[in-house]
């Protein structure tokens, strides 16, 4: 079997471009890999996600329970593995992803109370590993950034890019409440958390990078 590397964070947290910026590195190191995003929105089997995060169903995230939200994004999960990397990863290739099961531990959990939350993280991947038969990370590098540096984030990309928000990003208390869930995510699930913040100022991007990289090759 491969190796399946995660990036995940809540929007605004930079998990996009550290994930770009390590493809990048890999690659230029010789590295063989498959570089994949979910949700794959050009796909038919995102087609509920879609609806979903275009209001559809609800204008609000929690009109949407937990469990039924989450089987739409395993869906496309699946749709993904059997169609695309399924044969490369067995075959022994490098994975690395942009969200995976683990955007559902902090997207879908954080609808839910606290003292629930356990129960919801083990039902998702059991859901998604054994039952479906996903491939299990090796490793999650998670992007820890406050909510409220994220926001900001977030408010400058849509200025910058006027890209319209969906359902999660123009809610900022369910944001917030996904920044909780992450945290309680990562400890659970014992993913690798990469501070975006020292002494209370963002970091940069090369430093976050270099800190990722080592972690990464480190554990090759």
């Amino acid at each position: 079997m491969g190796r399946l590397i995660v990036f995940e964070g809540i929007d605004g947290s930079g998990k996009s471009t550290q994930f770009a910026r390590i493809c990048a590195r890999f690659e230029n190191d010789g590295v063989p890999l498959m570089r994949l995003t979910f949700p794959q929105y050009k796909e038919p089997s995102s087609a509920l996600i879609r609806m979903y995060l275009g209001g559809e169903f609800g204008e609000n995230p929690e009109d949407v329970n937990a469990y039924a939200a989450s089987t739409f994004f395993a869906v496309d999960r699946f749709a993904s593995f059997v169609k695309v990397w399924r044969d490369f990863h067995r075959a022994g290739g490098v994975i690395l992803t942009d969200r995976y099961t683990t955007s559902n531990a902090l997207h879908q959990g954080s609808k839910l109370p606290e003292r629930q939350r356990p129960d919801f993280f083990r039902w998702l991947y059991d859901f998604e590993f054994r039952l479906m038969e996903l491939p299990r990370p090796d490793i999650v590098i998670y992007m820890d950034i406050p909510a409220e540096e994220a926001l900001k984030r977030i408010k400058t990309r849509q200025a910058l890019t006027g890209a319209a928000s969906d359902i999660h990003e123009r809610d900022e208390a369910y944001l917030k409440e996904c920044w909780r869930c992450g945290a309680q995510a990562a400890d659970f699930y014992g993913w690798r958390r990469i501070s975006c913040l020292k002494g209370g100022v963002p970091r940069t991007e090369q430093d976050i990078h270099e800190e990722i990289y080592q972690i990464l090759t480190q554990t090759e």
